[in-house]
């Protein structure tokens, strides 16, 4: 208790308040084999210096992506990211020990959150959007809360093809909110659009749709939204990879509700799969159900262009039960890091990655599918990744390619169908021979 600043004086007033004689005491309800009886077997104090090598010896045992062959997608991806984004968000105005929870009393900050708010807005057409939530997972959860808040209807269907961590997480959400959670089955990889029409009903509050879904492929959701329409109270959640919506239909022209996924692949590393952020954007009217808070701009006494919070319907703010969400906060520097990425890369810088990312994903997929054994899972339109049939266990792969310094993808399973596969995703950092070294590499597994 070195670093405890309590003095035994101190200790007695707290006991005696407390009513206890000794600590021994305080702590008796707690089971004696959880107590610590010796000292902890820690090593011996170090310099600086030997602390420097042991930390750089550890880290150097990591197969980080600078030297890995990666093709890991899933959610997380590695593009590029201009040297300009770290050095931005690392300025001391932005990069603090501290989450800025009462934004309000910075306007730098609130000017950044703001301009994040309007590149969303614009990347997915949508009205409005708030300042972020903690991941893509998180993001569609409260997007479910959001319709349920909206409508009351106690049926939420969810797509089979939506990444599954993001399913385990809504369930975890609505579990014990009187909300029902209905798998939509799927058919050749993508919604199946006559289970889905059976399944909708006038007690169905949402719809939650990914496009490109989790196995790359592009969904129809023009047909899911006209089965969604069918209801007039139900809400169409589209789940979107922001890469992406600089060469397919933005959320806002298939007419989706509210439009949510991870941002991660604007500006932010993997990070060995976080932190991340998540983006959450909705029309006009789903404002007050909408989570976290949102910044609006405005003008100050003397006329100056001004940023204040307008909503922020947190259980910090208002009584508990009323709260839109639990989320107090934002992941803030992640929200910083995407806002510097787009501005950098603006709209064609954007396009390019995502045309880049996609023509190296065909590129890939027509090569793979040459080789013995081997051929797409699925026969449809897909993005920057693909799903394979294997002729050997996928993971058996996985394990032979990482002992080459290759990351060939992951392991995927469809629930409509008993065999494995891989799933390979290919970003704009690919190079046609990192590319051909990954088919060679494939031919070699037996």
């Amino acid at each position: 208790m070195a670093y405890i600043a309590n003095t035994e004086k101190d200790r007695r007033e707290m006991m005696d308040v407390i009513g206890v004689k000794s600590f021994d005491e305080l702590i008796s309800n707690i089971p004696k084999d959880l107590l610590l009886k010796d000292f902890l077997n820690l090593e011996k104090p170090l310099s600086e210096l030997e602390i420097n090598k042991k930390v750089f010896s550890t880290l150097s045992k990591n197969q980080c992506l600078n030297k890995a062959n990666s093709f890991l997608g899933g959610g997380v991806y590695d593009h590029f990211i201009p040297a300009a984004v770290d050095h931005i968000i690392s300025r001391p105005e932005f990069m603090t020990a501290y989450t800025p929870y009462q934004a309000e009393v910075s306007q730098g900050t609130l000017q950044w959150i703001y301009e994040y708010q309007t590149l969303i807005c614009e990347l997915t057409g949508m009205d409005i959007s708030n300042a972020g939530v903690y991941d893509g997972a998180s993001a569609a959860a409260e997007a479910v809360l959001m319709a349920y808040r909206k409508n009351r209807l106690p049926k939420a269907l969810v797509s089979e093809t939506l990444n599954p961590v993001y399913i385990k997480v809504i369930k975890a959400y609505t579990e014990g909110v009187g909300i029902e959670i209905v798998t939509v089955p799927s058919r050749d990889g993508v919604t199946d659009i006559e289970a889905l029409n059976s399944l909708i009903d006038d007690k169905t509050c949402c719809i939650v749709a990914q496009t490109p879904n989790f196995y790359g492929i592009v969904e129809d959701c023009f047909e899911i939204e006209k089965i969604v329409r069918k209801q007039t109270k139900t809400l169409f959640i589209s789940v979107n990879d922001p890469i992406s919506l600089a060469l397919l239909n933005a959320p806002s022209e298939y007419n989706a509700d509210i439009s949510v996924g991870e941002g991660q692949a604007l500006g932010n590393k993997p990070y060995f799969g976080g932190p991340l952020f998540g983006f959450m954007a909705s029309k006009m009217d789903l404002s007050r159900t909408m989570p976290g808070r949102i910044v609006g701009a405005t003008t100050d006494i003397d006329g100056k262009k001004a940023y204040c919070l307008t909503i922020q319907a947190r259980e910090q703010h208002i009584r508990r039960d009323k709260a839109t969400s639990n989320i107090c906060s934002n992941q803030a520097l992640c929200c910083l890091a995407g806002t510097v990425y787009m501005c950098l890369m603006g709209k064609n810088g954007i396009r390019e990655v995502a045309e880049l990312s996609m023509k190296n994903a065909h590129y890939l997929a027509q090569e793979i599918s040459k080789i013995d054994g081997y051929s797409l899972a699925f026969d449809k339109p897909f993005f920057k990744e693909f799903t394979v049939k294997t002729p050997v266990n996928p993971q058996k792969i996985i394990e032979e390619l990482n002992k080459k310094c290759i990351y060939a993808g992951i392991k995927v399973n469809v629930p409509s169908q008993k065999d494995d596969y891989l799933l390979i995703a290919v970003t704009e950092k690919k190079s046609k021979a990192d590319m051909d070294n990954l088919v060679k590499a494939l031919k070699e597994v037996k």
